[in-house]
């Protein structure tokens, strides 16, 4: 009692503290090492708690929506992701996986860091692959199938350093010898995306090639 009591303090606080900037919400999060993080910003990496509407100070449904409202959204998509996925030779199963843990299926996604879209893309990896609007399905689908195409041929095809790679950049996976980046955010992500690639392979359809 005294936990949650704190806690709806805190974030009273914050909805004082901030309210001048009316626009914004408060997220409450958890790290993957189980600490509680309040932000105004929302931030990737992390388990969504809670989001607050500073003008109410009352909880607001995820931007993600329900189960249910993220199926719909892939099955809208799924003749996209597979003509994307054959074209960049990879498996539908996996380019699902992907954009399941990079947006849930939102075109309209948008990261702290500034990556847009289902595969946020970051603006370099756009102009990179030619991608003018990344908010357009079609063309963010094309660039970030190429993207991570690309990463598993520079990886020897070895998924976990080409999903590090595409999270944290390959880079960063170079600089430390080839291996997954001490990154809880990357660390993380990397599992998340085989967890549901493990999942989606079981689905006939998502696992052609």
């Amino acid at each position: 009692m005294r936990m949650r009591l704190i806690s709806l303090l805190t974030v009273g606080v914050l909805v004082v503290s901030l309210a001048p900037l009316a626009a914004a919400d408060v997220y409450k999060y958890r790290d993957p090492r189980g600490h509680i993080l309040l932000t105004d910003k929302p931030m990737r990496g992390m388990k969504l708690l809670k989001r607050y509407d500073l003008r109410t100070g009352r909880r607001v449904p995820s931007a993600a929506g329900t189960l249910a409202q993220m199926r719909e959204r892939q099955r809208v998509l799924a003749p996209l992701i597979a003509r994307a996925a054959a074209a960049s030779q990879l498996r539908p199963a996996l380019v699902h996986a992907v954009i399941r843990a990079e947006s849930a299926y939102r075109a309209d996604a948008v990261s702290s860091k500034g990556a847009v879209g289902l595969m946020q893309l970051m603006p370099a990896t756009a102009e990179r692959y030619g991608v003018t609007n990344r908010r357009d399905p079609e063309q963010n689908l094309r660039g970030g199938t190429t993207y991570l195409r690309d990463l598993l041929q520079m990886f020897d095809n070895d998924l976990q350093l080409a999903l590090a790679a595409y999270n944290a950049g390959e880079n960063a996976v170079i600089k430390y010898g080839n291996r997954i980046p001490p990154y809880d955010e990357t660390q993380g992500y990397v599992r998340k995306v085989i967890r549901f690639y493990e999942a989606m392979r079981g689905d006939d359809k998502l696992a052609l090639r």
